[in-house]
């Protein structure tokens, strides 16, 4: 692959005024509506550049405002959390480890999402080391237990996902706004790669339908809102294997955005 070009993004984001993790305590919104969006990364440097002029802020952390993240998410054998994703089951869940890199901070993650549309993430810290393993874990299996329909010994690892994430919050602080670009999947199962290129994924999170100065800023640049799942996205494109057709328009939306084929190796 060619080396990417991220200069343009990074002096964008630089313009952005700095907000501290401790500031961004009470804008955690871990029970919230989500709302994505999919564009690329020419127009994402002109909207950080209106999100200046909104009085937006980015998260910054270790120095920087753009974090590397790096995710593993775990299934069962037959892929059951895919699947029900796939059949459009209103009720289901995710479950991941993820590791900020810049930190080194691991965490298990389960999302939960109801029949009314609303996100609900529940998280506990585990060592780094069981990234890709945390089923000796006696307190993270339990707490698997408690927040998910599934204990350590039904699910396992099934792909990476690694991306840059720039986090921004609203003057008001009853939203954030997550962006993440160059990202990247790895099948465990099939050992294929995908890389997503110029694409960039914008989520949305808020409390409830508020008003959001962003979504403006969003249909100025004709960027749309969309349904789509990191997790299912990856599983398309590196399992030839599974049912898919339902991700595949997202495959083909992602495509028509960046100009360029989606890159599987």
């Amino acid at each position: 692959m060619s080396e990417p070009d991220f200069q343009p993004i990074d002096r964008a984001v630089q313009t952005l005024p700095s907000i501290t993790l401790a500031e961004m305590d009470g804008v955690k919104l871990l029970n919230r509506i989500d709302t994505k969006y999919l564009t690329d990364e020419s127009t994402l440097v002109q909207v950080l550049s209106d999100a200046v002029a909104a009085g937006y802020r980015a998260l910054e952390t270790e120095g920087t405002k753009i974090s590397p993240y790096n995710s593993i998410y775990y299934d069962t054998d037959a892929l059951e959390m895919f699947l029900e994703h796939h059949n459009r089951r209103l009720v289901r869940q995710k479950v991941r480890t993820r590791v900020y890199v810049n930190s080194g901070d691991a965490f298990l993650e389960i999302k939960r999402k109801n029949n009314h549309g609303r996100t609900k993430k529940k998280r506990t810290g585990i060592p780094l080391s069981e990234m890709g393993d945390f089923s000796c874990d006696e307190q993270a299996s339990a707490y698997l237990r408690k927040h998910s329909a599934y204990s350590a010994g039904q699910i396992f690892p099934v792909l990476s996902t690694g991306f840059r994430r720039i986090t921004l919050v609203n003057p008001a602080r009853t939203e954030r706004l997550t962006i993440d670009s160059r990202l990247e999947f790895e099948n465990f199962r099939t050992g294929r790669k995908a890389f997503l290129g110029p694409a960039v994924i914008i989520e949305l999170k808020q409390d409830g339908h508020l008003s959001s100065p962003m979504r403006g800023i969003l249909l100025k640049y004709r960027v749309k809102p969309v349904r789509i799942s990191k997790y299912c996205l990856a599983e398309t494109l590196t399992d030839p294997g599974i049912k898919s057709n339902r991700f595949k328009t997202k495959v083909r939306a992602i495509e028509k955005v960046t100009r360029q084929r989606i890159q599987v190796l």
